[in-house]
């Protein structure tokens, strides 16, 4: 009687171990925000305003760079000239060689010179107006998309990023 209660209590003991020892590895406390999230939740904005000029199959618009984190590697990244990709008539988009950081968020409508970050590395330029379910991360915006959706064309479109 005493060995099957000794081995059923080595038997407990044994498991509790082993489920101590895959609890062990999880974190205890909350996740730290990343990228641009701070302690507070709130986007991290930078004092420089970058001013991107972009070239659009020859056309040339002026845009302003979001203050946050994703916009500021994409700035670094500057010059970029890349073909774009068509979407929907009414986007052009590229995936970068490698991630930025993202804070998504849905934004509930696109504005026709909206630039944006599908994911961490698909820069997306939209030249139509419409209402989307989508999260994105803002990189930053033409300030005067008149002319832009003539530009953009109807296909793949040659891009040019540059700091102004």
């Amino acid at each position: 009687m005493k060995k099957k209660f000794f081995a059923l209590l080595t038997i407990i003991i044994l498991l509790f171990a082993a489920l101590c020892a895959c609890a062990g590895g999880e974190p205890t406390e909350p996740e730290q925000p990343t990228n641009e999230e701070s302690s507070s939740g709130e986007e991290q904005e930078s004092t420089e305003e970058i001013v991107m000029k972009i070239t659009i199959n020859g056309r040339t618009f002026t845009a302003k760079a979001d203050g946050g984190a994703a916009a500021q590697a994409f700035a670094r990244l500057l010059p970029l000239d890349v073909t774009m990709s068509e979407l929907n008539g009414n986007e052009k988009y590229y995936y970068l060689n490698e991630p930025l950081p993202q804070n998504a968020q849905r934004v509930g409508r696109i504005e026709a010179g909206d630039i944006m970050l599908w994911g961490d590395d698909c820069v997306v330029i939209f030249y139509e107006s419409f209402s989307t379910p989508y999260s994105y991360t803002r990189l930053g915006r033409i300030e005067n998309a008149e002319g832009l959706k003539e530009a953009a064309g109807a296909g793949a479109a040659q891009v040019t990023f540059e700091k102004e």
